[in-house]
Formats: structure tokens, sequence, C-alpha cells
């Protein structure tokens, strides 16, 4: 996959910006709040149609603009395809060879990333909502369908925390709750069950390229806790029905806090370092081992799922690594992942290693090859 230009019109700080990206590395320098984050956010849209950074559109458009335009031609095995993606006030549209798709979920896929920045350190060491966004951003990615659910599921959780605030013990209808309940359940065992099969093909990526970066002598384990309490493999009927059970068994308490305490909105990841648990015991360095491990897997599963790689995003990251992972992190995407990466100074970068680079110059929205 390969992403040949990238054409935006009213995004963030960008009023018009036409940019070749025929490289298989291309660097973008300058000092910060230039835009430099802004055009790798802009690629992150164009393959999910969402920000990393802020779930409200309206900060992606510039500043007294109605509406933004993203536009790129990405080259696939199977051919080339032109990507549109137009914010606006009333909602977003997607095109695809100028054929609008009805369904943003028929438009997800079509480009494909993996984005690392300083924040995805969070996924280790931070709370279970960012461990939980990390799951479905890339879930999403290879099985568009996944987001579709989420999408529903996220509906049913709405309705059913306002009618818990809404009702008084006394005046709970249960046959009422039991609809809510049954829907929660449905949507959230779907939800459950593509998270574990996504973490048991992770696990296995990242346990081999863990294992090499630390030269053998470290191995990593990723470890699934849905709410419901036990993380080994279940049917979906079981699991519905383990769903359901535990729905009964928080019912007063949930009536009494006025929100659901259990579905996959509660769940969480766990990372394991020989054994023990890297959020709690780990150094900041195995904890930048492990986030630097799981993004190459993250490249790894998303080739083996779509038979292609995928692009890969760096934001500011390599200054964070020292010069062993950062050398592991460029051998890694080397001649097989067109990537993307925005730096403050070029003396952070192991210059040497890149091949088939470009280096743009980006000051206050303009960006001119270096």
């Amino acid at each position: 996959m390969f992403l040949k230009n990238i054409h935006l019109q009213n995004y963030r700080n960008y009023g018009q910006l036409e940019l070749e990206t025929n490289n298989q590395v291309n660097l973008f320098v300058g000092p910060n709040a230039q835009g430099k984050t802004n055009l790798l956010e802009a690629i992150f849209a164009l393959a999910l149609t969402k920000s990393h950074r802020t779930s409200k559109d309206k900060e992606l458009i510039g500043w007294e603009a109605d509406s933004a335009r993203l536009q790129g031609m990405v080259d696939k095995r199977y051919g080339t395809a032109q990507l549109e993606l137009l914010l606006s006030t009333q909602g977003k549209k997607a095109k695809i060879n100028g054929l609008e798709q009805r369904k943003l979920s028929n438009f997800i896929g079509s480009l494909n990333v993996v984005m690392f920045a300083p924040e995805d350190l969070e996924i280790v060491k931070g709370t279970p909502g960012v461990r939980r966004r990390f799951l479905d951003m890339e879930i999403g990615q290879v099985q568009p369908g996944y987001l579709h659910t989420l999408q529903q599921y996220g509906k049913v959780l709405v309705q059913r925390n306002n009618y818990l605030k809404s009702a008084s013990p006394g005046s709970m209808q249960q046959t009422m709750l039991d609809v809510w309940n049954t829907q929660l359940a449905e949507l959230g065992v779907k939800i459950m069950k593509k998270r574990e099969h996504f973490i048991h093909k992770l696990q296995r990526w990242a346990e081999q390229i863990h294992s090499g970066i630390t030269a053998g002598s470290e191995q990593l384990t990723i470890t699934y806790r849905p709410s419901l309490g036990s993380g080994e493999p279940e049917d979906e009927s079981v699991l519905f029905e383990q769903f359901m059970i535990k729905l009964t068994q928080v019912k007063e308490q949930e009536i009494r806090r006025g929100m659901s305490l259990v579905g996959p909105h509660r769940d969480d990841l766990a990372f394991f370092i020989n054994g023990k648990e890297a959020s709690v015991y780990g150094s900041q360095g195995q904890q930048r081992t492990t986030a630097l491990s799981l993004k190459l897997a993250e490249i790894e599963l998303i080739a083996e799922e779509i038979g292609e790689y995928p692009l890969l995003l760096l934001d500011d990251v390599l200054s964070e690594l020292d010069q062993h992972r950062q050398t592991q992190l460029i051998e890694t995407f080397q001649s097989k992942v067109q990537t993307f990466i925005t730096t403050t100074g070029l003396e952070s970068v192991n210059i040497s290693k890149l091949q088939d680079a470009c280096i743009y110059n980006v000051r206050e929205g303009q960006v001119t090859r270096g």
C-alpha cells in the first residue's frame, strides 16, 4: 500500500495543500505548532474518517471555514483508488473513485495506517479507555463491520443508561429492562469475540517481535480482561448467558448508580513481561519496548489480514526512543512499509539508516521539499 499524494483544503491550519508523497520515507521537519502533526492526522483521518486526537470533527475544519476536504491517491495490490473525505457541520461524506459511500464502514479499510505517537506509551501505563480505543481503532481497520457493531452497542448503552437514570427502584419495569439487557448482551458478545480473536493474533506477533528487541531476555504476554470476569474463550451462546446472568447480579447496583456496569465498554487489556505486569512493575524502558512491540505487531497483523502492509505514521516518536529501539523500528519498516515521520530536528533521527527518504520543511502550514 502506497500513498502517492495528499490534497487538503481548509483542514486545520492548511488552507490549500497539494503534496506528492512518492518516497518510501517522508520526513516532515519543523518547530512545534507548525502543522506537522496535522499532516499525519489528515492521513489518519483519510483512513479512519476520524482524528486520533479529537472526537469533534469541527476542530478539524479550518478557521472561518464551514467544511474541510481531504483527498489522497492510494496504490494497492489490486489497483489505484482515489479517496475523498468531506467534513462539514452537517456530517461526513466519503467517496472512493468519485462514488459516495452510503456507509462510512464501506470506506474504512480503503487505506490502512498504523499511528505511533508519544501518547501511545499510555497504552501500557494509561487508563483502560486508552487501551479500548487502541483495540477498536485497529480491529475496525481490518474488520469494518466491527465499527458498525460498536456504534450500535454505543446507542443501546446510552439508551439503557438513560433508562437506569430516569427510573426509580419502585418504578423500574423489568420487561423494559429485559429488552435493553438482551440488546446489550447480543451486541456486546459480538464485540468481545472480535476483541478476543484480535488479541490472540496480536499476542503471536508481539511476543516474537518483543523477544527480538530484547535479544530473547524478555517474554511479552497480552491478556484480555473482559468485564464479565473470565478471559477464557467461550462460545457466543455461553458468553450471552454469562452476560445476562451478570446483568441480573449487578441490577440493584446499576439502578443505584444509574449506569451500566457490565459490557465491553468496561473491558481492559494487561501486558506482562516475564510474568510481571508491565504497568506496575515494568521500567520506563520496558514499557516503551512493549508499546513499540505492539505497534510493530500491528503492522504485521494488518499485512496478514489484508495481504499488504499499511502505512506507518510516526509522530515525533523517534526522539522518544533510544538508539537501539529506534534502529529496531527503522529496520522493521525499511523497504516494506511507506512511512511518514515528523520531528522537530534531524539530530534526533538516525538518517543514515533511512533509504529512499525525502525531507520536507514545515512552516506555518506551508510544506516545501528540503
